[in-house]
């Protein structure tokens, strides 16, 4: 019974696009593992960019850096 975690930020993945990820995660357990697609768990977690860091700081924060460095240019 595989269960499969996805974690992605909150920055509007449309509900088409979040059952391709199950879809394909499944489909990826059945054709690498051979395991049976209805006993195959998939839960997506979107997370508020302000809850996820990468190298000691928020995604909101890196993103907000970048964007003023962009426009400097």
């Amino acid at each position: 019974m595989p269960f499969v975690n996805i974690k992605i930020t909150r920055e509007g993945a449309t509900a088409e696009q979040k059952a391709k990820l199950i879809q394909g995660a499944t489909q990826l357990l059945v054709d690498v593992l051979g395991k049976n697609p209805k006993t195959t768990f998939v839960v997506i977690e979107e997370v508020d960019t302000d809850s996820w860091g990468i190298g000691g700081e928020t995604v909101t924060a890196m993103r907000a850096r970048a964007k003023a460095s962009a426009g400097k240019s």
